[in-house]
């Protein structure tokens, strides 16, 4: 597979993709040479400098990740990329550190005119009097948006003994006191606020939030920061609150129209304002993270594993993740063999989570087992992000329920089947907390590994059955490497998991067919 990256990004990052992949390094490229290449990639990092657009998108036959090495996705047409079932990844966490120091040290440096003080003395001057600042002691922090970053300020500015208090509709009362931080509407915080800072992602609710009209609800005198999203800002409108004396200082780190120059710089001359182009994540660390982290979800995409920071698809948060991650691999190859068994088409999946994964959130493991029951039909286009849309598509009705009690498996995943001509049944569960196994197919016990080629053959318990398929399958030169027979507790039956190396033409699977007892023969396919 071919990676292009189109941006600046850290070698730590590209290395990492050179051990995956061919990567191609192609930095500040016309949006015309883009869309002449982009047809040959697998995968596309960018920074914030590419524009990925429904053109781009509509270009890129072969693409199926975007990354961005970085939180914004503003570059980036998502529903476009949705559409075409190309997964895009982000790095949220890798400048999470760089961001929140840039903004307590424009804060810092507004209150107290640091960089002015400093050009003061560049320009040989002794000049105490013109640089009298105030304290943050005592003073009220507004935040807008108390995630990852925000709450880490609100953190910071408390031990600046800073009283914090926070507009964020998506977070709950607990989360915020957990932070220290007050929730309140968002006109509470404008009226009540010394200082506000900005931390959210660009949306239609969030495009000019602090413009004219919500500058006016504010204190005389409040200071404003923003080391988040440009377009958030009504910047115009903060230049004229400042020259009215409405606002006493701001600090801007990023702006709706970049590169800033002399043309387009609202605050130029303006003594109280601190300005710095778009470095919030411009760390040594904060570039290697960002990197890293974006080529780890581009390799996971690619390799079909979830990936934990998608997008537009629901983020999996680390906790969740320490639990639900070593399993699925077991649940998107229990969808495989459930689609092999099923004798009709499918109506109903009930998905049952029992012991551990009862106490968690599992909506990923729903979507690998969809991944792996729609793979084989759809190989080239199902993913983590399109399995469940194709399984809407399909009407198929899928039931996600978690019970308390455990049986013999302290923790496993039970899937019941319904089809037109009747059920099947399939559970799994982990052995040692990272092997995956298949303990239970339809009526029968067993145990084996899901990988690799299968061939599951229920037969009438009688003699020679084991000796009878061998033989074929020998005769075949189709070489054994695993055998398992499990039984029902209703005497009679039995059914068995034999693993080969390769694929079993059907003319073999006929032969096997034939053998006088055989109920049953399918060969299932799961991925190593």
């Amino acid at each position: 597979m071919r990676i292009l990256v189109s941006d600046d990004v850290s070698e730590k990052g590209v290395a990492l993709l050179r051990e995956h992949f061919d990567v191609d390094v192609k930095t500040n490229m016309p949006p015309a040479e883009l869309l002449e290449c982009i047809g040959n990639y697998d995968g596309l990092v960018t920074r914030s400098q590419t524009q990925v657009t429904e053109e781009v998108i509509a270009a890129a036959k072969n693409l199926k990740v975007i990354g961005r090495a970085g939180v914004g996705v503003d570059n980036i047409n998502i529903p476009a990329a949705t559409a075409r079932g190309i997964v895009v990844v982000n790095a949220p966490e890798g400048n999470t550190i760089a961001a929140v120091e840039h903004t307590i040290g424009m804060t810092l440096a507004m209150t107290r005119h640091i960089p002015q003080a400093h050009q003061s003395i560049q320009e040989g001057k002794w000049d105490r009097k013109s640089f009298t600042g105030i304290q943050l002691s005592g003073k009220t922090l507004g935040i807008i948006g108390v995630g990852r970053i925000g709450s880490r300020v609100a953190k910071r500015m408390q031990a600046m003994e800073m009283t914090t208090i926070g507009y964020d509709p998506y977070i709950t009362e607990e989360r915020a006191r957990q932070v220290g931080v007050e929730l309140v509407d968002f006109d509470t915080l404008l009226a009540r606020s010394d200082y506000i800072t900005l931390h959210t992602p660009l949306t239609k609710e969030t495009r000019n939030m602090v413009d004219a009209a919500a500058i006016a609800k504010m204190k005389d005198g409040v200071r404003l920061v923003n080391c988040a999203r440009g377009e958030c800002f009504d910047v115009h409108a903060i230049a004229d609150a400042i020259k009215a004396g409405k606002v006493a200082g701001a600090a801007i780190d990023v702006y709706p129209d970049e590169p800033l120059t002399l043309d387009n710089n609202p605050f130029l001359g303006m003594f109280n304002v601190v300005q710095t182009s778009h470095l919030g994540a411009s760390t040594i660390e904060a570039q290697e993270g960002v990197a890293v982290d974006v080529a780890y979800g581009v390799i996971d995409a690619l390799n079909g594993k979830p990936v934990m920071n998608a997008v537009n698809m629901a983020p999996i948060p680390k906790s969740v993740a320490a639990v639900i991650e070593p399993y699925f691999s077991l649940a998107e190859r229990m969808g495989t063999i459930a689609i092999y068994l099923a004798d009709g088409p499918v109506e109903d999946l009930d998905i049952e989570y029992t012991g551990a994964l009862s106490e968690t959130e599992t909506q990923h493991l729903t979507t690998a087992f969809l991944k792996g029951f729609l793979s084989p039909s759809r190989p080239d286009s199902v993913n983590y992000d399109t399995a469940p849309g194709l399984a809407k598509k399909r009407n198929l009705n899928v039931k996600e329920s978690k019970s308390h009690k455990t049986g013999y498996y302290s923790t496993a995943i039970t899937v019941k089947i319904k089809t037109s001509s009747g059920e099947h049944f399939i559970a799994g569960t982990l052995f040692d907390g990272k092997d995956p196994k298949i303990v239970q197919i339809d009526q029968y016990s067993v145990d084996f590994d899901p990988k690799g080629y299968l061939l599951l053959v229920p037969h009438i318990d009688q003699p020679n059955m084991i000796g009878q398929i061998a033989t074929i399958l020998g005769k075949a030169a189709i070489n054994i490497n695993g055998m398992q027979v499990g039984r029902t507790t209703e005497s009679g039956t039995n059914i068995m998991a034999v693993a080969v190396d390769d694929d079993i033409p059907n003319d073999i699977l006929l032969q096997l067919s034939g053998i006088e007892g055989i109920l049953d023969v399918k060969l299932i396919h799961c991925e190593e």
